[in-house]
């Protein structure tokens, strides 16, 4: 399989967890349909846009090549339907540990894809640079999605998403 398109599966996976931990955050917040849509949108593509914001990338990468997002929204909708929250959390343990799989994935594809980005956009003899926007790319989209859902960011206090993120 070419690497290019390997990439791109993991991405995928990684918008689709990061936009259900988004919509499930604001269900468990009791948000329309709009506020899931949203968090779920911010969670999934929240880091690559502060990334580019920092790299000077603009308009960021989301409002260029809009697939993400709609990706993202798409995702967050359809876990929003009453029906389908009910199916994915019938069995807790089996969604919680697939939940993980793809968050991890994700995690570790979006931090390399930040240190990508900042390696294209010439900054690649700045090692401090390439290694904060990784990690900010993999774990800023859930910090934004709890401060906008008012609660203390899980990387402060809960997982270890950001020291993985730096260690990879």
């Amino acid at each position: 399989m070419d690497l290019t398109l390997f990439l791109t599966l993991f991405e995928i996976l990684g918008t689709v967890a990061f936009a259900a931990s988004g919509a499930f955050v604001a269900i468990g917040k009791k948000m329309d349909i709009f506020g899931v849509a949203v968090l779920g949108l911010t969670t999934a593509l929240g880091g690559g846009v502060i990334r580019d914001l920092i790299l000077g990338v603009t308009p960021p990468v989301m409002f260029r090549t809009p697939a993400y997002a709609f990706l993202a929204v798409v995702t967050a909708v359809i876990v929003f339907i009453p029906s389908v929250r009910r199916f994915l959390t019938a069995r807790q343990s089996l969604y919680d540990r697939v939940l993980l799989l793809f968050d991890s994935v994700g995690l570790g594809v979006f931090t390399v894809v930040g240190v990508q980005a900042a390696h294209s956009a010439g900054f690649d003899d700045n090692l401090f640079l390439q290694i904060f926007v990784g990690t900010l790319t993999g774990v800023g989209g859930g910090i934004l999605r709890d401060v906008m859902a008012q609660n203390t960011p899980y990387v402060f206090s809960k997982h270890v998403y950001a020291s993985a993120s730096l260690a990879g």
